[in-house]
């Protein structure tokens, strides 16, 4: 019998090691290698009904693929849902159950020309025979087309699992319970200004294996999701190291994703959050893609069963305390008092009519002691005092970048002007005024649009316009997006 279980422990050993030794030569080849599945017709987030289409309609020729329209929405756009492989697992995964959530739907169309690709025949091999894939790449086309959450009555398609009064509801329900599908990837964005608990690493990506009940009890079906996820995080550490949270698992009993879970599905939902330098999530999409290959691997093969659900607990908890931008101990100078103070910025997005672009519009959250949160970018402001800006009346045209910092080192903030320039083409940094502009007195509040100058020694060294932080010395970088227009 001790015999029996030693070769037993050596095969399984070996079965460990086999994998984790596939695993260690596939991901960083597949990372390496993903711009060649990268759907270049897809790069930002604003994605429309009308731009997939072209990547749906010439799947329906290709005998690997079932493309079936499951549903409308509410104002008769086209559902669709695009199957492919020959096991007899279903794994249905959607994305866009909210319109302005857009990222995973980019890396499903980069997962389809994965599975199109001579590469890696294996492993490819190994996911279509033992899985059938079911992907649902827009859920909420009519939330989509305008570039908002919601669908077109205004309700959250992910507390409509009750009720399912909207047609988009009822087709996820409907097509979850045709293929009793084992497994289910609710796909999502989250918030850029959540990090990862206590460090000041964005959650690039967070995962959760939801709740079924309010007791929060862990059952078998819960179990495959938390295993999946531990062995997704454990990939995805490798190429964003210390940036994966866990979402907060509350039970919500009128979400999807609970109720999935709670119908026998095993429910693992991601969430795409804010990375460096990465506005319109590209590399965010690409660790969708291999977060999701990697767990599309591990289900095949059922390598996840080894994982013990602990590992789960191990991944830190989402926390939101990051900004845009973090000024940190500047002097304000108030009732000639001076007062040492930190200023957390958003940036805020607001789209153009067509929702096909936008421009920022910024806002300081908070104020006071903020030494407990993070910032994208973060300006040590010590010795530097906030200073006003003057208006410059002089001016025949807009000037040039090189122009206006010049005119910043001046002490001048705002440029008076007659002509009305839409907010995303004021790409100088100075704020554009009409000529009934009046400056106000410089005061800080929660909400106040952060435009002010930074002294030091005298000398104005840097200038915030709109929320972007711009070094005089240095120059305009490719992080300023637009100044605003004043009347």
């Amino acid at each position: 019998m001790k015999i029996k279980l030693l070769i037993s422990s050596l095969l399984m050993i070996g079965f460990t090691v086999l994998t984790y030794g596939q695993t260690d030569k596939f991901y960083p080849k597949l990372y390496k290698n993903y711009d060649s599945y990268k759907e270049t017709s897809l790069k930002q987030r604003r994605i429309k009904h009308a731009d997939i289409q072209p990547l749906i309609n010439p799947l329906k020729s290709n005998p690997n693929y079932t493309v079936q329209k499951v549903g409308e929405s509410v104002e008769g756009r086209s559902i669709s849902m695009i199957s492919v492989g020959t096991g007899k697992r279903n794994i249905l995964l959607w994305s866009q159950m909210h319109g302005d959530e857009p990222t995973a739907t980019q890396a499903i169309f980069d997962l389809i020309n994965f599975l199109n690709s001579d590469d890696f025949p294996d492993e490819k091999k190994l996911i279509l025979k033992k899985l059938k894939l079911h992907f649902i790449p827009m859920l909420n086309p009519d939330g989509a087309q305008q570039y908002k959450r919601r669908n077109a009555l205004g309700i959250d398609l992910n507390r409509d699992a009750l009720r399912l009064q909207t047609p988009e509801g009822r087709t996820l329900k409907r097509m979850r319970d045709s293929l009793d599908a084992e497994v289910g990837f609710n796909l999502h964005d989250q918030s850029r200004y959540y990090n990862a608990e206590r460090t000041d690493k964005p959650a690039t990506i967070s995962y959760l294996a939801t709740a079924y009940n309010y007791e929060k009890d862990v059952n078998k079906t819960r179990a495959t999701s938390m295993k999946v996820i531990s062995f997704m995080n454990d990939i995805i550490q490798n190429y964003a190291p210390g940036q994966v949270g866990r979402y907060n698992d509350d039970f919500e009993p009128r979400a999807f994703g609970d109720n999935i879970q709670k119908w026998g599905t095993s429910l693992i939902l991601i969430e795409s959050g804010g990375y460096q330098n990465d506005l319109e999530k590209q590399e965010i999409r690409k660790l969708n893609f291999v977060s999701i290959l990697a767990a599309l691997e591990t289900l095949a093969d059922k390598s996840y069963k080894k994982i013990k659900t602990k590992e789960y607990e191990k991944i830190p908890m989402n926390d939101r305390k990051m900004f845009d931008l973090k000024l940190e101990k500047l002097t304000f100078k108030k009732a000639d008092k001076s007062f040492t103070i930190d200023l957390g910025v958003y940036r805020y997005e607001v789209d153009n009519t067509d929702h096909s672009n936008f421009f920022n519009r910024s806002q300081i959250v908070d104020i006071g002691d903020l030494s407990t949160y993070y910032g994208y970018e973060t300006f040590n402001g010590s010795g530097y005092t906030i200073t006003p800006g003057k208006v410059y009346t002089k001016g025949s045209s807009t000037p040039t970048k090189e122009e206006a910092i010049q005119l910043l080192k001046q002490g001048y903030l705002y440029y008076q002007t007659d002509k009305l320039i839409d907010h995303q083409d004021i790409t100088f940094p100075m704020m554009l005024v009409s000529k009934e502009f009046m400056p106000q007195r410089l005061d800080l509040y929660i909400g106040l649009n952060p435009s002010f100058l930074l002294e030091k020694s005298g000398v104005i060294t840097h200038a915030v316009v709109n929320g972007f932080l711009i070094d005089l010395e240095k120059g305009v970088d490719s992080s300023f997006r637009n100044a605003l227009y004043l009347k």
